[in-house]
């Protein structure tokens, strides 16, 4: 049996339904604490960055990296920044590239050449660009994988992969392959696991699924992978009882005991 996570952590995108009002935060917050979650990404802040960070910090969850908006680092990375500070995390990530970025393959490298601009500012400054991948990163121009692009062409020093478990496999790739190419490159893991019925594939909790997760623990702790992020799209029912079966489940099979 492979135990090897310290710290499991929760893609808040999961309960983007509590995590409008401080009050919601904080209870979320909380919640989270019960059920084994130490630490947690965003998906956007709906209350002021000082305050989400505060919350966060009162209620010992441990923010490791944002998924913000890339137009507002754009236009004021020192703005950004000072953000990420008040949230205590120096991970400035994105959730994916841009719709507008999708159109062809010169505009695919101009966000590349944007974020390694980006990343040449904030990476003196102590933070790293994260870049979350989908399936459509999959698709391929001119023959080429977009994805191979973003490895090939992104800093690998200044810049990092939230490898998404889910959406590699759903884009028609093998996830611990592109885990081991993507080696040292990997601060943040987002554990999402797939299952198939009649319609296709959908959103399920850890281990409840079909993807091969023995594997994809020991090939993250073999490459490095600093944080393990749970994170599911759509729950059958209320959010915080799906993230319980994948924390119930994660601590039973992955987590390092005393």
């Amino acid at each position: 049996m492979i135990h090897m996570i310290q710290k499991l952590g929760v893609q808040l995108y999961t309960i983007r339904d509590t995590m409008k009002t401080a009050e919601e935060i904080r209870s979320s917050f909380f919640k989270l604490k019960e059920l084994g979650y130490d630490e947690a990404q965003t998906a956007g802040c709906a209350i002021s960055y000082a305050d989400f960070g505060k919350i966060a910090a009162e209620t010992g969850i441990r923010l490791v990296g944002t998924h913000d908006s890339f137009d507002a680092m754009v236009a004021d990375i020192d703005a950004v920044m000072e953000n990420h500070r008040l949230l205590g995390t120096t991970n400035i990530g994105v959730g994916g590239m841009p719709g507008k970025y999708w159109e062809s393959l010169e505009t695919i490298k101009a966000f590349i050449a944007l974020v390694n601009q980006i990343a040449d500012r904030i990476h003196p400054c102590g933070f790293k660009f994260t870049y979350h991948n989908h399936s459509s990163e999959f698709r391929k121009f001119d023959g080429k994988r977009i994805m191979d692009l973003l490895a090939e062409e992104l800093d690998p020093v200044k810049t990092s992969f939230v490898l998404d478990t889910y959406w590699v496999q759903h884009g028609g790739g093998d996830v611990r392959q592109w885990m081991e190419k993507l080696a040292g490159r990997i601060d943040i893991l987002h554990l999402k696991d797939m299952g198939r019925n009649e319609t296709g594939p959908y959103y399920t909790e850890i281990l409840n699924g079909n993807l091969n997760f023995d594997g994809i623990m020991e090939t993250a702790e073999k490459i490095g992978v600093k944080h393990y992020v749970v994170e599911q799209d759509t729950c059958p029912g209320d959010p915080f009882a799906s993230l319980k079966l994948s924390s119930d489940n994660i601590h039973q099979r992955f987590m390092q005991r005393a």
